[in-house]
């Protein structure tokens, strides 16, 4: 485990006070707006950090960004909306059995998985409808 610098805590105190998932030039901005003197690239080294702890879930945007949010205890999946980000943590169990049954049909041990899917909240999926005149 590394050792807690002022840098990390300013991460994961700004990580703890969101409930969406966040880039890490995100999470940097809003530290700078907050007055905060902290670089872009620890920024990085901190949520790498936090995510291999198992402080901060990670995850690949649709558009290839590693997006960051502090994480919960115990195994689970999320529910992204691809508009708002909304995530909404999801059970694992059904996933679970699902990945270990696909991996033994095709031989395979020791799966390990990642799990998130994307798509749009009811309220987006609102905005989103087409309206008929």
């Amino acid at each position: 485990m590394k050792r807690n610098t002022w840098q990390r805590e300013a991460v994961r105190e700004a990580l703890g006070s969101r409930d969406d998932f966040v880039s890490a030039q995100g999470l940097h901005l809003s530290l700078r707006e907050g007055g905060s003197p902290i670089g872009l690239a620890t920024v990085y080294r901190a949520l790498a950090d936090l995510a291999v702890e198992g402080e901060a879930d990670s995850l690949q945007s649709p558009e290839g960004e590693s997006l960051y949010r502090a994480c919960t205890s115990g195994h689970h999946h999320h529910l992204i909306c691809r508009n708002c980000g909304l995530t909404v943590e999801i059970e694992a169990d059904a996933v679970e059995q699902w990945a270990r049954s696909v991996a033994a049909r095709n031989g395979f041990t020791q799966a390990q998985h990642v799990v998130d899917v994307f798509g749009l909240c009811a309220a987006c999926s609102l905005r989103e409808t087409p309206r008929t005149t």
